[in-house]
């Protein structure tokens, strides 16, 4: 489907489905069109023969803790605590995984919050047993980049991250479509998802950094096996991708905002050119890349994404609801399944503990929620 691009449909888009806008006027029942489609699954495989079962279960276990501050990015320590990150207050949280107790450690300095803008995505380096280092994506007055600090656990709170290191700078900055997801991978290298900041001509500019899926070693070098030996670009045209999760196969999946139309899971391959702003969901064109699955803006305008017992989990902010995708090998075995409608808000981000264990972040002091008493809050999930 060609996307839309004319101007007022790009500022409506802004307020829609850039980072989640209002509140859906509709709830549409899941996995029924329009309001859901996944690809239909192939021929049965292997991988199809162990594929999880087409309807889930999602339980609430607990409420971690509460009175976060448009949190966004979170990590997961080794022994099990949590970091969080404030998007608009440029802090890094510890959240004890007992108790919920928070402890700031500390500020980024640099960080520059502004509309969808600010201290965002958290990654703790592969290597954090020994060098302790934690990652972050955040806006500057110039850019988004990623930065490394030293987190000391010695120092006194408020002062436990050292002076950010910066890894990658000059991805585009915007007061919308900033991305902000890092993870790294099983190959340990570093991703990013950015967005394009409103200049949808950079989502297919392969010499710009908006708009993309990127791929670099820990110290912010182009990693061995990138399309190009000189660029940390791994995949393009994407507009605004804010989820990045691995499944048990090691394949590579994304989720990112659509405009008016559809909202995107797609699985990523290096090199591949994923539509936007010449395509929008299933277009079916001959060089871009099909999403696996799709829904109205509506009912996902999706941030965080993780794997967890065989389903991709999708977070839905404008649509307020957590989404399920079974998979059989690279492809869905059932429609997707929505969870926890309206009953949270706005979700943010979601990250997978271990086992059908899931964490789940609220996102309604954001600027465009209605927050409640207790928001923001960290749940723990049981998914099957």
């Amino acid at each position: 489907m060609t996307a839309v691009l004319a101007a007022g449909a790009l500022m409506l888009a802004a307020g829609c489905s850039s980072d989640g806008g209002a509140r859906p006027a509709d709830d549409r029942s899941a996995g029924s069109p329009p309001a859901a489609s996944a690809s239909p699954p192939g021929s049965p495989s292997p991988s199809a023969r162990s594929a999880p079962p087409a309807k889930g279960t999602v339980t609430v276990v607990s409420t971690l803790t509460e009175g976060l501050k448009s949190p966004w990015g979170l990590a997961a320590l080794p022994d099990g605590d949590l970091l969080v990150a404030s998007r608009d207050e440029g802090t890094v949280t510890r959240i004890d995984g007992e108790s919920g107790e928070k402890t700031v450690i500390g500020s980024v300095p640099g960080v520059a919050p502004a509309g969808e803008g600010g201290l965002m995505g958290l990654a703790l380096s592969p290597s954090y047993a020994s060098d302790h280092l934690v990652y972050a994506y955040f806006t500057t007055e110039s850019d988004n980049r990623i930065a490394r600090m030293l987190y000391d656990e010695k120092k006194p709170a408020g002062q436990q991250l050292g002076a950010p290191d910066t890894v990658l700078r000059g991805i585009p900055k915007g007061t919308i479509h900033n991305g902000g997801r890092i993870a790294f991978g099983p190959d340990k290298m570093l991703y990013a998802g950015t967005g394009e900041t409103g200049d949808t001509g950079l989502a297919q500019d392969k010499d710009s950094l908006g708009g993309k899926i990127l791929r670099m070693t820990p110290d912010g070098q182009p990693a061995h096996g990138n399309p190009s030996a000189d660029s940390v670009v791994y995949s393009y045209g994407h507009r605004n991708v804010q989820g990045l999760a691995w499944d048990s196969e090691k394949r590579l999946w994304a989720a990112e905002f659509g405009q008016n139309t559809w909202d995107e899971l797609n699985l990523i391959e290096p090199g591949k050119n994923y539509g936007w702003p010449e395509v929008e969901g299933k277009g079916g064109r001959s060089g871009f890349v099909d999403p696996v699955a799709q829904w109205r803006p509506a009912d996902a305008s999706p941030s965080g994404l993780a794997v967890a017992e065989g389903s991709v989990w999708m977070a839905g902010l404008r649509g307020e609801r957590l989404w399920r995708i079974p998979l059989a090998g690279a492809e869905p075995s059932a429609d997707p399944q929505a969870f926890l409608e309206e009953r949270y808000g706005r979700l943010r981000t979601v990250l997978a503990a271990g086992g059908n264990n899931v964490w789940l972040v609220t996102s309604e002091t954001d600027g465009r929620g209605t927050p409640g008493a207790g928001d923001d809050r960290i749940l723990q999930l049981e998914v099957k």
